[in-house]
């Protein structure tokens, strides 16, 4: 089946993870994403190791289901194809550093003219306006001074990097909701925008409650370990052979009586310091040796099983691979074979979106360098032949 974006074609400019992230979401729902590439060199994280048989699996991770083209935007024949291709377009997206489209000739009031209905998404490190918009970000400096690395980590320890790329993959997300919203606003009024995308907004808007706390109560966020900063318990706790994650429901229905007797600790359960979620956490710790105590006398499965039997949300703490052999993972269908036209069939995360009408199956890997572009240049623009090993041989394509 057709995805619900099926109609929609994108113009693909970004690089590394951030865009190509979010321009590969899109595609995932049915968009026709067209990635336009340097030519010979292609976009750099095609280099990005591990290789297998020749193909990056990073590349593979943000990049599967699109079509690629080569297009040499320092030339003026580049220039007026990618042009042209704007004509034909719904999206363009980029995440260069903020002035480097205009450089080019690409900016937003230069490609409108062009395409009055473009929606043009500029994601970017600080955003197209402030201090720092010509500052270079990579992932690591977002989180850095978007403040996650500051509560990430153990208490007392030094801050820690997420083993995701948050900064990238939150502003990932919302690049592409930004951009649906764009499109059906677009159905209204028939005119394009310019959308902005900084990664440092979007690193400060995920923080949620650490922001408020702050602001409201002046009381300074720190790093926890996997524990909760308003609720207990609700951390990682080492059992006998791994760990397991609880998290008690708390308010009108404290799960803590049922979750004392669970331990065998029935002596802690009236104690007046423990009474609710928020004086478990001022008291914490006096309760947490206690915790510890009583749940590493069993095993990861043997908690999860007493712990579901009375409805109290817990589950193991996995590695990768227990998670991908998951058979809830497996029955969502999360780990799929993807084809690539010359490396062969690679396993890949699958989309987690799904649809009841307009699923949109995910079967390519990522393109070879360039490998669409006769299809494109001949299907979109008209060219024949001829024109097209003209430009290939200039060096345009």
């Amino acid at each position: 089946m057709a995805g619900p974006l099926k109609g929609i074609r994108v113009l693909d400019l970004t690089q590394v993870l951030f865009g190509p992230f979010a321009t590969m979401l899109l595609s995932d729902m049915g968009a026709e994403v067209i990635k336009i590439e340097r030519p010979e060199v292609g976009e750099i994280a095609r280099g990005n190791g591990p290789l297998v048989r020749g193909l990056s699996t990073y590349f593979l991770s943000l990049n599967r289901g699109k079509k690629s083209i080569t297009l040499n935007l320092a030339t003026e024949k580049g220039i007026k194809l990618f042009l042209r291709l704007v004509q034909t377009a719904d999206l363009l997206v980029e995440n260069y550093t903020p002035g480097t489209m205009e450089k080019l000739g690409l900016g937003y009031e230069q490609v409108r003219e062009h395409n009055p209905r473009i929606i043009y998404v500029a994601g970017s490190g600080f955003g197209q306006y402030g201090p720092y918009t010509s500052k270079p970000a990579f992932d690591i400096i977002i989180q850095a001074m978007g403040g996650i690395m500051s509560i990430t980590g153990e208490e007392g320890g030094p801050p820690v990097r997420p083993g995701a790329s948050y900064g990238d993959i939150a502003a990932g997300l919302f690049l592409c909701v930004a951009a649906l919203a764009a499109l059906q606003e677009r159905q209204t009024s028939g005119e394009g925008q310019l959308v902005d995308i900084s990664m440092l907004d979007c690193q400060v808007a995920v923080q949620e409650n650490a922001f408020v706390r702050y602001l409201n109560t002046g009381e300074v966020p720190r790093a926890l370990g996997t524990r909760h900063p308003v609720i207990a318990p609700f951390q990682a706790f080492q059992t006998r052979d791994g760990y397991v994650a609880i998290a008690l429901r708390g308010g009108i229905k404290d799960q803590w009586p049922l979750f004392c007797a669970i331990i065998n600790r029935l002596d802690i359960m009236d104690d007046p310091r423990f009474r609710n979620g928020w004086l478990r956490t001022q008291n914490y710790q006096v309760l947490e040796p206690i915790l510890r105590e009583a749940i590493i006398t069993r095993t990861t499965e043997e908690w999860v099983s007493e712990l579901e039997k009375v409805e109290i949300p817990c589950g193991p703490v996995n590695t990768i691979p227990q998670v991908a052999d998951d058979p809830h993972i497996a029955a969502r269908d999360m780990i799929i074979d993807v084809h690539h036209p010359t490396a062969g069939d690679f396993k890949v995360v699958n989309t987690p979106f799904r649809f009841s009408r307009t699923q949109y199956k995910v079967e390519k890997a990522s393109p070879d360098l360039g490998e669409h572009t006769q299809d494109v240049l001949s299907q979109l623009l008209g060219m024949a032949d001829a024109e097209i090993d003209e430009l290939n041989r200039a060096g345009v394509i």
